[in-house]
């Protein structure tokens, strides 16, 4: 028990059997004892060190704290922003969407259908009014009698050739489109 004694602590090594009775059962000369070996002291001032080093640690959190503070409010309010950019990105996309809609081929070719009815009906309308107008005959000399005025006619004939040309050119494309040689470009 000696050697094992002495090869775990040196120090005790030259104390008597009676030392070391009396080191066990007084508290106060083992407590002085205890303290003076040098792996207890060591222990203390690895623990003095480290306490020391972990208040410089802490100081060092709390000097840091307002800045870590401000930085998480200065993330929220980014993240907060990017949240709302976003849900606005999603609505301009559907507004995208929608406007975009308006130009598709087929959202154009039926634009230019329902426009190529509508100019026909137009001219017919025309057409027909001029036809139904009450004729206003002049009597001439030799008896006869001109229906309308020569404006009115030539009013006439202006208008109805402007829509039925329009009408025409939008019949044309939509021949074309059908033929497969109207190409939109995705760009």
């Amino acid at each position: 028990m000696a050697s094992s004694l002495a090869n775990d602590f040196p120090e005790l090594s030259h104390l008597s059997r009676e030392d070391l009775e009396d080191l066990l059962s007084d508290p106060v000369y083992f407590q002085a004892t205890f303290h003076s070996l040098n792996l207890v002291k060591d222990l203390y001032r690895s623990q003095a060190e480290l306490g020391m080093a972990n208040e410089r640690i802490a100081q060092n959190n709390l000097a840091l704290q307002q800045r870590l503070y401000d930085l998480r409010t200065e993330t929220k309010d980014a993240f907060d922003e990017a949240k709302s950019l976003e849900a606005r990105w999603k609505e301009l996309e559907k507004e995208q969407k929608e406007v975009y809609q308006r130009f598709t081929p087929q959202f154009l070719l039926m634009r230019l259908k329902h426009s190529t009815t509508a100019q026909d009906d137009a001219s017919e309308a025309l057409a027909s009014s001029f036809v139904q107008q009450q004729p206003s005959h002049e009597v001439s000399n030799s008896g006869t009698g001109t229906p309308r005025a020569g404006k009115d006619v030539d009013d006439f004939i202006l208008n109805y050739k402007e829509l039925r040309r329009t009408y025409h050119k939008r019949a044309m494309w939509g021949e074309k489109w059908g033929n497969g040689q109207v190409i939109w470009r995705e760009d």
